[in-house]
């Protein structure tokens, strides 16, 4: 009877408590104003079972106070489940049905409790009616099919706050279920189970409580400071630990024959000895205090807030501020610092070397470079910790129990340094940051700030890798750029230098000819000009000449008459006027001069080369048909359009008829090649075309 009364009583008192809590502050809304309904209720039934089990006595206010009790849990799990499932009609339908349900059945459980009573007023009817005791079974079990709906219709990134609240409520139905399930199975109430509910009913209060303290909304304005919390729980873990040892050492008096009691002395004095170390651990202690802040405490910082300006200050485009300067500021500004210092590694050295990158809000000369195997960069790289320097000249052993590190001497020179965050890239060091101390006087450096830290230095160096890769893929490209010019330019001078050799060979039969010589001059003197225009091309880039209508015509005479030295001589046939395009003029008739030269290549000197300009389908054809050797459709559509490709074997470089496709695209045109082998070739540029005005009235002046 004691053990009833006492139980509870407890869970009374604990309720009240809870209720008492819940009344601080103003936030939580219905639920809140709900779940101190429930508290309430809950402890006038926790009061109302105490009396019944102190007197002995029948009290029909118990009975009641339990439905009324169950009703109001019942309710705020379906106000919970309604707010889980806003925007389902379905469900909506449901929990309105759901809730008249547990309105009527209440009811009705109600006047039966009262029949019971007014027909059969002793303690002995509980035993005697089934229909009650599966009256409350059925009420045990509504609440475990809501419990389950709860945590179905819960998005997982919600179920941290609502979980405990959940097992904290389905705890009652779930002790309810077990008590008159067994009542109904044995056909009476068992004492023990009944005097133990009270203590079950306390039991889950502190857990829905650490439900309330995981969501805001729920939160009840009362502070308990770090401190108390940390001096409960070590006093609760010396409690614990201490109960512990006194049965080890029950067990070592009556197990340890004639050295019982002196066994159990020394195991008792040796236990109280190691709580004592325990107690005065720093370590040990530290490690508690980042345990309860974790797991106890609201976060210090608003982590998306603190996120979103970290990643907008190093997304920024500002480009007058360097990316290396962002990273400083972006760390410094999540915890108030008003400076800092960044060093990289660099991997030049025999075995790396870090230097400074950037600084911001520092007016000091560039510090000295740090090796990379020094002490401070091996604890970095291994620990991966924020190193407080406060906390490292009040008690470096705390940090030298955890490798060997000592400070480099240059630290001295930078004027409150406060904080070294090391930047992790795939778990190896990048570099780090050294941050100057917060102006703010109560600012405390604790385990969050150090995870905070640690986080966004690796974000950081992820940017800062992202940033040092892009930079080297555009030196990259613009080597490759300019080696690709520099590559097409030699082209184009093998083929002036082709031309050159030409002239040479047939000066020494032709020298005294006039007209000879004056196609010597003009010969040389379009290849000096042609040297020149590539020589500037190459000094200024990928930057070409500037497209201009070129009448083509006119271009493929040119460029025939100039392929005229080699055998066979090409011959133009020109099927349509007034043909012009948009294009870079050199480049055009150095394209077009080349497929020329590769049908005289190919083609025996008593062989053909005809070179025709149609209007075909609305483009402007330029045709190059020799009767030379021709290809094999394999080489055609395997190498003859891929670069360094060629079939004249040592003399060719392969790239001439990869840039003339590449340019002719470029236009908005395309090339299409027919050959045969022993029949000949036959090259079809096509381009897109406008009519050349100016160059018809031109003619029409010279007719």
């Amino acid at each position: 009877m004691i053990i009833g009364v006492i139980s509870y009583a407890t869970a009374a008192g604990i309720f009240v408590a809870l209720m008492l809590v819940l009344l601080t502050g103003h936030a939580g809304g219905s639920f809140k104003r709900l779940l101190m309904v429930a508290s309430l209720v809950s402890a006038a039934w926790a009061t109302s079972a105490a009396y019944q089990a102190a007197y002995n006595s029948p009290f029909i206010f118990t009975q009641l106070l339990e439905l009324l009790r169950d009703f109001v849990w019942l309710t705020l799990m379906l106000h919970m489940l309604a707010a889980r499932s806003a925007g389902k009609d379905w469900i909506s339908t449901w929990l309105k049905l759901a809730r008249h349900g547990v309105y009527a059945f209440t009811a009705v459980m109600m006047l039966l409790a009262v029949y019971r009573y007014l027909t059969s007023p002793d303690l002995s009817f509980l035993a005697q009616f089934d229909l009650q005791l599966a009256g409350h079974l059925l009420l045990a079990v509504m609440g475990l099919v809501l419990l389950e709906q709860i945590l179905r219709n819960t998005p997982s990134e919600l179920m941290r706050a609502i979980k405990y609240i959940c097992f904290g409520v389905g705890g009652i139905f779930i002790y309810d279920f077990y008590l008159y399930s067994d009542a109904l199975l044995f056909q009476r109430v068992d004492a023990a189970l009944w005097e133990a509910r009270g203590f079950i009913n306390a039991a889950i209060v502190p857990v829905i409580g650490i439900g309330l303290a995981r969501n805001p909304q729920w939160s009840p304005g009362l502070f308990i400071s770090r401190r108390m919390v940390f001096h409960t729980s070590a006093l609760l873990g010396s409690g614990i630990y201490l109960l512990a040892m006194g049965v080890g050492g029950y067990y070592v008096r009556d197990y340890g024959g004639t050295w019982g009691a002196v066994a159990q002395t020394i195991f008792l004095f040796g236990a109280c000895l190691i709580l004592l170390i325990l107690l005065f651990s720093v370590p040990l202690r530290a490690r508690l205090r980042v345990l309860i802040n974790k797991h106890f405490f609201h976060y210090k910082y608003d982590y998306r807030e603190e996120w979103l300006r970290f990643i907008k200050t190093l997304s920024s485009s500002d480009q007058n501020v360097p990316l290396p300067e962002r990273v400083i500021r972006a760390m410094a500004e999540m915890i108030d610092c008003p400076g800092g210092v960044l060093w990289i590694r660099h991997d030049g050295h025999e075995d790396g070397i870090f230097k400074p990158e950037a600084l911001w809000n520092i007016t000091l000369p560039v510090p000295a470079s740090e090796p990379a195997n020094s002490s401070l960069i091996q604890f970095l790289e291994i620990q991966k910790w924020v190193i407080n320097l406060d906390e490292y000249k009040c008690d470096p052993e705390l940090y030298r129990s955890l490798g060997d590190l000592s400070m480099p001497s240059w630290l001295n020179f930078i004027p409150e340094a406060w904080l070294i965050s090391p930047l992790i890239l795939h778990e190896s060091l990048m570099g780090f940051v050294v941050l100057t101390r917060s102006p703010a006087s109560h600012k405390h450096f604790n385990w969050e700030d150090s995870d905070l830290l640690k986080t966004s230095g690796r974000q950081a160096a992820s940017y800062l890798a992202q940033h040092a890769i892009s930079q080297a893929l555009a030196e990259a490209r613009q080597f490759e750029t300019f080696n690709r010019l520099s590559t097409y330019v030699v082209h184009d001078l093998k083929n002036l230098i082709s031309q050159l050799s030409l002239v040479v060979s047939n000066a020494a039969r032709h020298k005294s000819n006039p007209l000879f010589m004056e196609n010597v001059v003009s010969t040389v003197d379009n290849s000096v000009s042609k040297m020149n225009r590539l020589l500037q091309r190459l000094r200024d880039g990928v930057q070409a000449e500037p497209n201009r209508s070129v009448d083509l015509a006119q271009l493929l005479a040119e460029v025939v008459r100039d392929a005229q030295a080699a055998k066979p001589a090409p011959v133009f046939e020109c099927d349509a006027v007034n043909l012009a395009v948009t294009a870079d003029r050199d480049r055009l008739a150095s394209v077009v001069g080349h497929v020329i030269r590769n049908a005289q290549d190919a083609t025996a000197e008593n062989g053909s080369v005809v070179v025709r300009l149609q209007k075909i389908n609305g483009h402007a054809v330029i045709e190059i048909e020799d009767s030379g050797c021709g290809m094999e459709e394999s080489f055609i559509s395997a190498r003859l359009f891929r670069p360094f490709q060629t079939t004249k074997g040592s003399s060719g470089m392969g790239i001439g008829v990869y840039e003339a496709r590449e340019f002719v695209r470029s236009l908005g045109g395309d090339v299409y090649v027919d050959s045969k082998p022993g029949l000949g070739t036959v090259f079809r540029i096509h381009l897109p075309y406008q009519a050349a005005v100016k160059f018809v009235r031109h003619q029409k002046n010279l007719h």
